[in-house]
């Protein structure tokens, strides 16, 4: 999906994002939307996100993946549970 749209992109949403840090590397940090930075519907270089882990970076990978596969892609102590409260394996 793309990351250069805010409408694609939700709090909670697993995304792979590049810190401005490493814009020259193209090294990229997988995490959580905790909060959408990026006040416009679009930006070139990628919507401004916070991750749940407090990075901050711009969103180059949107990762479609639902709730009841794993989600191990990232390194967030975050952990899929279901409804009822029972965690996933």
């Amino acid at each position: 999906m793309d990351g250069q749209t805010r409408s694609n992109i939700k709090i909670g949403s697993p995304v792979s994002i590049i810190q401005k840090h490493h814009q020259g590397t193209s090294e990229l940090t997988d995490g959580y939307v905790a909060n959408i930075l990026t006040s416009s519907p679009f930006h070139p270089r990628g919507i401004k996100v916070r991750l749940e882990s407090g990075q901050v970076g711009r969103v180059q990978i949107i990762h479609n993946l639902r709730p009841e596969k794993n989600l191990s892609f990232c390194h967030s102590e975050r952990s899929p549970r279901r409804e009822d409260g029972v965690k996933n394996l």
